[in-house]
C-alpha cells in the first residue's frame, strides 16, 4: 500500500443516504424531465409569450430543466458510489442544484409581485407591468444567480478517501470543517439572505395583501380573481414543502460545522440526516412547478386537451375552439350555401367553456396576464 494511500481517511458508511438519493432522484428526473419538457414545447410552440406572468413562467421552466438534465450525473454517483467524471462536472453539477433553487424562489417572488401590483397598486405601478420589464428583471435574477454560482463551484471539488486498499473519489459530500468555516459557511448565510429570506418575505407579505383584497366578506369573486388566489397557493405551498424546510436545516447544518456553537456528535448526526431528505425535498420544486402553469395558466391548461381530436387553443381568443367538419350535402342548394359560407372555416367556442360575460373583465382590478 503507498504512503498516499495511507494517509487518506477512511470512507465513511452514506450507504443508505445513498440509496436514498438514488431513489428520489431518479423519480424527480423522471418526472422533471417529462413535465418541463412538455411545459417549454408547449410555451414556445403553442403559446404566445406575451403577458409578463408567463414570461416567469417560462424562465422558471428553463431553471427547472436545467436542474433536471443535470440529474444523471447524480444518480450515476449514488447508484455506484463514486465520482468518475472528474472535477469540473462536479462543480458544475452543485452550482446547477444551488442556481435551480435560488433561481425558483425568486422567479416566484416576480410572479407574486406581479400579483401584488396588478392588484394593490393597478394604476400607480402601471408601468411596472410591462413584458420589457418582465424580461430585464429575469434577464438580472440570472445574472445574480449565475454570479452567486461561481463561488459555489468553487467549494465544489471533489475529495478522495480510502476503502479497502482503494482510492475512492467524491462529489456532493465530505467538506471539511475548515472549509466550512473560511468558504461555506459565508456563502450559506449570502444565500440564505438573498435567496431565500428575501423571496420568502416578499412572497408571504404580497400573498397577505392580495388575500386581504380579494376575500372580503360579502364579496364575490370573480373567476379572474380566484385564478389569483390559486396561484398565490401554489406559490405559498411550494415554498412551504421544498424550500423552507432545506433552508432551517441548511442554516442549522452550517453553524454545526462552523462551530457557532458547540454540539454532540448525536445532534450533528440528526441534523446531517435531516439535510439529506431536505435536499430531495428542495429538489422536488422542478415537478411541483408545472403545477403552477397547469392550474393557473387557463391556455396552457386547455392546450393539454387540444389533443382530443378537432380542438385547439385560440390564443387570440383566449378560448377553447371546436373545429366543424365539412359534411356531405343532402340538397342541390345546400352546395350552393356551402361555397358561399364555407364550414371548413367556421370555428365555434366549445361548449365546456363558454364566453365570459365581459362584466367579469371589467369590474376586475386585474390586468390580463393570462396566456
Amino acid at each position: 500500500m503507498s504512503s498516499d494511500n495511507q494517509s487518506l481517511e477512511l470512507c465513511k458508511d452514506r450507504s443508505a443516504s445513498h440509496k436514498l438519493h438514488l431513489i428520489g432522484y431518479s423519480l424527480i428526473f423522471t418526472a422533471g424531465l417529462l413535465l418541463n419538457v412538455a411545459a417549454l414545447w408547449i410555451f414556445l410552440y403553442y403559446l404566445r409569450i406575451k403577458s409578463v406572468v408567463s414570461i416567469y413562467m417560462l424562465n422558471l421552466a428553463v431553471s427547472d430543466l436545467l436542474f433536471t438534465v443535470s440529474l444523471p450525473f447524480r444518480i450515476y454517483y449514488y447508484a455506484v458510489g463514486e465520482w468518475p467524471f472528474g472535477t469540473f462536472p462536479c462543480q458544475v453539477s452543485g452550482s446547477v442544484f444551488q442556481i435551480n433553487m435560488y433561481g425558483s424562489c425568486l422567479f416566484l417572488m416576480c410572479i407574486n409581485l406581479d400579483r401584488f401590483v396588478a392588484i394593490v397598486y393597478p394604476l400607480r405601478w402601471r408601468h411596472l407591468r410591462r413584458p420589457k420589464v418582465a424580461r430585464l428583471l429575469c434577464l438580472v435574477v440570472w445574472v445574480l444567480i449565475l454570479i452567486g454560482s461561481i463561488p459555489v463551484a468553487g467549494v465544489h471539488k471533489t475529495t478522495s478517501c480510502r476503502k479497502e486498499n482503494q482510492n475512492v473519489t467524491l462529489c456532493f459530500e465530505s467538506f471539511s470543517n475548515d472549509l466550512w468555516q473560511k468558504g461555506l459557511f459565508p456563502l450559506v448565510v449570502l444565500a440564505e439572505i438573498l435567496g431565500f429570506l428575501l423571496p420568502l418575505t416578499s412572497v408571504t407579505y404580497c400573498s397577505i395583501r392580495i388575500f386581504r383584497k380579494l376575500c372580503k366578506p360579502g364579496r364575490e369573486q370573480s373567476l379572474r380573481q380566484q385564478k389569483t388566489i390559486r396561484l398565490l397557493v401554489v406559490n405559498l405551498v411550494i415554498f412551504i414543502i421544498c424550500f423552507v424546510p432545506y433552508n432551517i436545516i441548511l442554516a442549522a447544518y452550517g453553524m454545526i460545522k462552523a462551530r457557532v456553537f458547540p454540539t454532540e456528535q448525536l445532534t450533528k448526526d440528526l441534523v446531517r440526516q435531516a439535510l439529506v431528505v431536505t435536499v430531495l425535498l428542495a429538489s422536488m420544486n422542478c415537478t411541483l412547478d408545472p403545477l403552477i402553469y397547469y392550474f393557473n395558466t387557463e391556455g396552457f391548461r386547455n392546450t393539454l386537451k387540444k389533443l382530443r381530436r378537432g380542438q385547439a387553443w385560440d390564443s387570440e381568443t383566449g378560448t377553447l375552439q371546436t373545429r366543424v367538419m365539412q359534411s356531405k350535402p343532402l340538397r342541390g342548394n345546400t352546395k350552393a350555401e356551402a361555397k358561399r359560407f364555407p364550414v371548413r372555416h367556421l370555428i365555434l367556442p366549445h361548449k365546456d367553456l363558454p364566453f365570459a360575460p365581459p362584466k367579469i373583465f371589467l369590474n376586475s382590478p386585474i390586468e390580463d396576464s393570462e396566456i
